[in-house]
């Protein structure tokens, strides 16, 4: 797994019962520890908030930024800002263990956390799943109101009553 980046690592140990307040910064060196499967190059300013309490902590995180994104039609990089709110719950239990997508379980002897996975992990649930250079979004969306449209006509229903199987027709009759 090589070496923990210490700068996104918070020792939760020595902090006392209170809401407490962390900025981190990443680029490009961040997504190369920790991921380069979706984004190789980005720049983000990561905010989070720690309220510690007796039996978990809730992080509140906002992450502030602009991913480098290679365009799935065109191939050219663009710069796609990113802007996510997310919040984790980790209790103190007997074993680590992820609960959910939210609530991860903690060992009581932690005396550290780190947050690098989490916040990669957030930066790329905010990278769309089509990624189109900016120049293309217009067409997009002008694509995705044509092909959507649903037309309903009341006129072409009666033709279809008219041209009913008269077996069906008798099945109307027991109604």
């Amino acid at each position: 797994m090589g070496k923990v980046l210490k700068a996104y690592r918070i020792n939760i140990a020595s902090l006392t019962n209170k809401v407490h307040h962390f900025d981190f910064e990443g680029g490009s060196e961040f997504f190369r520890q920790y991921g380069t499967d979706l984004i190789q190059e980005g720049s983000f300013t990561i905010s989070v908030d720690l309220n510690k309490q007796e039996t978990f902590l809730e992080a509140d995180f906002k992450i502030e930024g602009a991913a480098k994104l290679i365009c799935d039609r065109s191939l050219e990089s663009f710069d796609h800002p990113i802007k996510t709110h997310q919040k984790m719950v980790f209790k103190y239990g007997e074993q680590d263990e992820e609960l959910t997508d939210e609530i991860v379980v903690i060992n009581r002897e932690t005396v550290s956390l780190d947050l690098g996975q989490y916040i990669y992990e957030f930066i790329a649930l905010a990278v769309p799943m089509k990624k189109l250079h900016p120049r293309f979004r217009d067409e997009e969306s002008d694509e995705g109101e044509a092909e959507g449209k649903i037309i309903y006509s009341s006129a072409d229903e009666n033709k279809e009553d008219e041209n009913i199987d008269p077996r069906w027709e008798q099945l109307k009759k027991l109604k």
